[in-house]
């Protein structure tokens, strides 16, 4: 194929007018913590769905969109597993939500509440002559990143657990929560909850 031929998709469009769920813009999102900034990955794309390909690659994870990571970790309970296009909806749903109460992006509501929920410091396990101990260590970012989607997937879900509440509201509420650094937010609580102990073990 000549030079002349070979066609690009940013001939067409630029990255700026790549909206996610054709509505939010990447443009202008911001991540105050520097360690994170490596595996927040805001890299604009309309559809949140790579099908897997960072799977065999280290670290390839802090390539995927963080949309996708969070549709990805609302299928981690055995009622959901693999049903990625309900996640996908309860995710843009709550997006929808977050924009009504916030009147601000949800992209950067949901970043803040990652920056918020990420732990800073935990406890690992150390055998030492047949007696175990608990040691406070620091947590990677890619790890901080992991937990912080956990704690607000996980709070979504026992919030509208038994609740008249539809699990897309629960998220909207968490997220939100999060990022205001509230703390009747589960994740913040789980946050608090493990920097405490890790201070207690140091």
């Amino acid at each position: 194929m000549s030079e002349e031929a070979a066609v690009s998709i940013e001939d067409f469009v630029s990255y700026e007018d790549i909206k996610i769920f054709d509505k939010w813009s990447f443009k202008g999102i911001v991540i105050r913590d520097p360690s994170l900034k490596k595996y927040i990955s805001l890299k604009p794309v309309y559809l949140p769905h790579t099908g897997g390909r960072h799977e065999h690659r280290r670290f390839g994870k802090a390539e995927v969109p963080i949309v996708e990571r969070l549709i990805n970790k609302l299928m981690r309970p055995g009622r959901n597993t693999g049903k990625k296009h309900l996640a996908y909806n309860i995710v843009k749903r709550a997006f929808e939500l977050i924009y009504l109460k916030t009147k601000t992006n949800p992209l950067q509501v949901l970043v803040r509440a990652i920056e918020n929920a990420a732990p800073r410091e935990e406890t690992t396990r150390i055998m030492y002559g047949g007696i175990v101990y608990h040691v406070a260590v620091d947590v990677s970012p890619q790890r901080r990143v992991d937990l912080a989607l956990r704690h607000i997937t996980e709070g979504a879900r026992l919030a509208a657990f038994r609740s008249p509440k539809p699990i897309e509201e629960c998220l909207a509420d968490e997220i939100i929560a999060a990022a205001n650094y509230d703390t009747k937010s589960y994740a913040i609580q789980r946050k608090e909850e493990i920097e405490r102990i890790a201070l207690s073990s140091r």
